[in-house]
């Protein structure tokens, strides 16, 4: 399963990385030698970054970057609180800012939402929606402090069409990368041939629970 996941991180061959349920830091370093050694890479991740979030199973966000590529300032959410007295984020949602190699100013958010395993009632939906909010007023600061390029990104673990994530998707600007005309989607044949944006189960539409959101100059940007 480890390989598997390496040999996509090497086929999609990304400048800059989200990464969702890591343990922490070094066992992200030690997955990255491993993915290095095992397929033969000869180019990987310059820097690797996690900031300790508040799940005690230890599956936090982080991000990776190559070489050019570096992570500068950081902000951790781990500290904001509900109206309840309790953490906003089962993990957190970290700001990562980069410098790009052509030196434009990006910033990634990584997200990982309150999951329904287990059972999707009130408190769960109630979480998942501080969380929208929450990542929403996060989105709106930046680009009122002239950031542009903006990125949320992760398993917010609810479907497009749910209230709890109506903060964020129409609540703001940011557009889904799956809507742009360059998308293309995967091929599941357990799905009849159907190229949905599911990102979960079978592919179906109604399936998807992991975004790539973007700001509408990042959006303007996207080439493939």
């Amino acid at each position: 399963a480890m390989t598997n996941t390496a040999r996509m991180i090497r086929d999609v061959d990304a400048d800059v990385l989200a990464v969702v349920e890591a343990e922490s830091r070094p066992v992200l370093k030690k997955f990255h030698t491993l993915m290095l050694e095992k397929l033969a890479i000869d180019e990987g991740y310059r820097h690797l970054m996690i900031i300790d979030g508040n799940d005690d199973r230890g599956i936090d966000v982080g991000l990776a970057t190559r070489a050019g590529f570096p992570i500068g300032e950081m902000r951790s959410h781990v500290d904001d609180l509900k109206p309840d007295g309790f953490p906003v984020f089962s993990r957190d949602c970290p700001e990562y800012e980069v410098t790009t190699a052509s030196g434009n100013r990006l910033v990634v958010l990584p997200n990982h939402f309150k999951s329904k395993f287990g059972g999707n009632n009130a408190a769960s939906k109630a979480k998942r929606l501080a969380q929208s909010e929450a990542v929403a007023r996060y989105y709106q600061r930046l680009i009122g402090e002239e950031v542009e390029n903006v990125v949320v990104l992760g398993d917010l673990n609810d479907t497009p069409d749910s209230d709890e994530l109506s903060p964020l998707l129409a609540g703001t600007d940011l557009r889904d990368v799956s809507g742009h005309a360059k998308f293309t989607a995967f091929e599941f044949k357990a799905n009849n041939g159907h190229r949905g944006i599911g990102t979960h189960g079978l592919g179906n539409d109604s399936s998807k629970i992991d975004y790539l959101l973007l700001s509408p100059a990042l959006f303007a940007k996207v080439t493939k």
